[in-house]
């Protein structure tokens, strides 16, 4: 069995840096050389295979058996979801009830700033709430595209405002791993998440606003962003705190809409001469045509059932049932131990029943009866919709398959580990592990299941509340989701740009810092005196 050594260099400082050399050489690729998502990732792996095999010891054969567990993984965690999320999209465009979809968004203001804000923001929360994985970035690009949004643009308004509701996407999973990891309340840490990312979100609408339309368009349209953003902000603190942090983000969406429809409504109409870059299939040069309300609703159907499919899905009778489709076993060949000798889990669940791609297959295939789609067309829909993606299928499997390679040679626990020797400023860096975490894994349940337990070691060693630096971990993590390469590939995948994710990544990544830094100073600050209050 082979044993991780956090400290293969003698140096913690040294071995550090030989971790962190995969992750930097990733962001350099994409950002500086705009390297296409699956070369990066290819040759990334690559270096970390080496690093793991010459820096760590790793046996050779175990180092490419991590790499093979990890694009497994990726399969059901993110390629599952995405191409089943996809697919409904495009049964839509087949069934044209999702041109229908766009002009009832666009009844609600034909300002792009406010479109971007309920499509991106609010209709992108509402579907990370139920599944994440990448579907709401898809889906929501795709749909600024049809209004007109310049492809680049869409997929960039969509990576951004996919930060606040994550913590709590798919029904709260991130915060349900990170408790089954370090075995504290679940409850608790998403109550106290809800107190760093419900402060997150007020911030993300103005942003969006600023994207489509720079300094005019904060001027102009901040009441929109006010409304939306301050709405969901206060409700996604109250539900998290008071109610259930699993429906936080479900509850959140629909109310911020809701404020948007009111503001847009009392406020007066003007034109608005904004350009979104054009590049869409013609939605804004389309004559509006009226819709029936059978129309209106038929477009609307397939996310009704995809929100009725995952709540029924939350019932313990239907859990019991969908897990009788559950099968776990351990990866073939793969044994590892961490530094103390404890057998790092190296299992495999494929949970085909209860996995969030088959409750969005089973609502594709039950809205093929509204949309009333053929059986052979949606078959066929579905190939095309897997040949979409081309290039960025390797792009999720190599990423995923470098995660991997460095969380079982124990480059991941470097990093963590020599972090966690920074004393009380380790509140500061606590966001930016989980930071870390979601840019290799590519999700927030992933970086929690990496660093959970990190975490929990490090509050204890320096004194703070393990809740505060778990939640810190999860609530850091989310501003990694826009410049994470899989999300990158999901998103240039559903614009059709695959190859341009790395003018994509130099698009967010600045507005992934920003974020970041703003975390870091509230994380600091929540284990001080000055907001230690705000601490459950």
């Amino acid at each position: 069995m082979y044993q991780q050594d956090p400290n293969p260099t003698g140096s913690l400082f040294l071995s550090a840096l030989l971790a962190l050399l995969p992750l930097v050489v990733l962001l350099v690729l994409l950002g500086v050389f705009r390297w296409k998502a699956h070369w990066a990732g290819l040759t990334t792996l690559a270096l970390s295979l080496a690093i793991a095999v010459l820096g760590y010891s790793m046996p050779l054969g175990l180092a490419l058996n991590s790499a093979a567990y990890g694009a497994g993984q990726s399969v059901l965690v993110v390629l599952w979801i995405t191409f089943n999320a996809i697919w409904i999209y495009n049964l839509t465009v087949r069934s044209g009830h999702f041109a229908v979809l766009r002009r009832a968004f666009s009844s609600i203001s034909d300002d792009p700033r406010t479109q971007a804000i309920v499509i991106a923001f609010c209709f992108g929360a509402l579907l990370e709430a139920l599944a994440g994985g990448g579907g709401p970035v898809a889906i929501c690009s795709v749909m600024l595209i049809a209004l007109g949004v310049n492809p680049l643009k869409a997929a960039t308004l969509s990576l951004v405002a996919d930060t606040a509701p994550v913590a709590f996407g798919g029904m709260g999973n991130p915060i349900t791993v990170l408790s089954s990891v370090t075995g504290l309340s679940a409850d608790a840490y998403g109550a106290m998440a809800g107190r760093q990312v419900s402060i997150l979100a007020v911030l993300v609408p103005f942003l969006l606003v600023f994207i489509v339309d720079g300094k005019r368009g904060l001027r102009e349209a901040w009441p929109v962003a006010l409304a939306a953003g301050l709405s969901f902000g206060i409700t996604q603190f109250v539900v998290s705190n008071y109610i259930s942090y699993r429906l936080c983000d479900i509850i959140a969406a629909i109310v911020s809409v809701g404020a948007v429809l009111v503001v847009t409504k009392t406020r007066r109409s003007a034109p608005v001469p904004v350009t979104v870059g054009g590049g869409g299939d013609g939605g804004t040069d389309e004559p509006e045509q009226p819709d029936s309300r059978r129309d209106v609703a038929t477009a609307f159907a397939p996310y009704a059932i995809i929100v009725a499919i995952f709540s029924l899905a939350q019932f313990d009778a239907v859990k019991a049932l969908l897990a009788k489709a559950t099968w776990v076993f351990q990866w073939p060949g793969l044994q590892v131990a961490n530094a103390s000798g404890k057998a790092v889990s190296t299992t495999y669940t494929l949970n085909i029943g209860g996995a969030t791609g088959t409750l969005l297959l089973i609502s594709g295939l039950l809205s093929l009866l509204v949309l009333r789609v053929s059986p052979l067309s949606a078959l066929r829909i579905y190939g095309r919709t897997i040949r979409q993606f081309g290039w960025a299928i390797l792009a999720i499997l190599s990423v995923f398959a470098l995660s991997y390679v460095m969380n079982l040679s124990g480059q991941i626990i470097t990093l963590g580990v020599w972090l966690a020797g920074t004393g009380a400023f380790f509140a500061f860096l606590s966001p930016i592990v989980g930071w870390f975490g979601v840019t290799i894994t590519g999700t927030d349940a992933g970086a929690n299941a990496l660093f959970g337990g990190l975490q929990t070691t490090a509050a204890n060693q320096v004194g703070a509340s393990p809740i505060l630096f778990g939640a810190s971990n999860s609530s850091g993590g989310v501003m990694a989701k826009m410049i994470s390469p899989q999300n990158l590939a999901i998103g240039t995948a559903a614009v059709g740009l695959v190859g341009k994710e790395g003018d994509l990544f130099r698009r967010v990544f600045g507005w992934s810092l920003l974020l970041l830094l703003a975390m870091c100073v509230l994380s600091y600050l929540q284990s001080t005196p000055v907001l230690g209050w705000m601490v459950p």
